[in-house]
C-alpha cells in the first residue's frame, strides 16, 4: 500500500513506482519530479478504496480523521460527493480550473492522449444561495473554452443531480 504524506493543502506521495501508477492507470493528481500531488479529494477517495495510507506527522490517519480533517474547508463534503460520484460512473475526473471545481474529460481519456474537456463541474450543497451572476460566470468560461457547464448539487443525504447550464437569458 502507498503511503501519502498531508502538507497544508494537499497529499504527496513520494514513492516513484506507486506516484506513476496512480497518475497513468487513474489519472489521479500532478506528477512532478516523480512525486504525485493529489488533492484533498483525491486522496480521501483513494483512502477509502484502501489504496493509500494517509500519514500526518508520521502517523497513519483513519478514514473518519482525515475526512474530519479535510471538512474544516465547508465545501469538503460537496466537492468530495461528487469527485466520488464522477469516479464511480468510470469517469476520469481532474480538478478544476478558472473557478471550476472539476474538469471531466471522455470515459477512457489517458493523461498523454487528453482530448478536450467535456465538462467543467461546479459544486454546490442544496442549501447555497447561488445568484445569477455566478451562473453567468460559469456559463461563460464553460463557452469560452469550448465545453459543457454542469452544476452539481448535493443534498443533505449526499445525493447528486447535475443540471446542465447553457447559457443565461437577458
Amino acid at each position: 500500500m502507498a503511503e501519502g504524506k498531508i502538507t497544508e493543502d494537499k497529499v504527496i506521495v513520494e514513492d516513484a513506482t506507486a506516484a506513476k501508477e496512480f497518475f497513468e492507470s487513474g489519472w489521479y493528481g500532478n506528477l512532478n519530479n516523480d512525486k504525485l500531488e493529489l488533492a484533498f479529494a483525491e486522496a480521501l477517495l483513494l483512502q477509502e478504496r484502501g489504496r493509500l495510507d494517509i500519514i500526518r506527522e508520521g502517523k497513519k490517519m483513519k478514514f473518519a480523521d482525515f475526512y474530519h480533517s479535510c471538512s474544516r474547508n465547508k465545501r469538503f463534503a460537496s466537492l468530495y460527493s461528487v469527485y466520488k460520484d464522477l469516479r464511480e460512473r468510470g469517469l476520469p475526473v481532474r480538478i478544476g480550473f478558472k473557478g471550476s471545481d472539476f474538469r471531466v474529460y471522455e470515459r477512457g481519456a489517458k493523461p498523454e492522449k487528453a482530448e478536450n474537456v467535456k465538462w467543467i463541474v461546479f459544486v454546490a450543497g442544496e442549501d447555497y444561495p447561488c445568484g445569477l451572476d455566478i451562473l453567468e460566470r460559469a456559463t461563460k468560461l464553460a463557452q469560452n473554452i469550448r465545453t459543457v457547464a454542469l452544476w452539481a448539487i448535493v443534498d443533505n443525504d449526499s445525493d447528486v443531480t447535475y443540471y446542465v447550464l447553457n447559457e443565461i437569458a437577458p
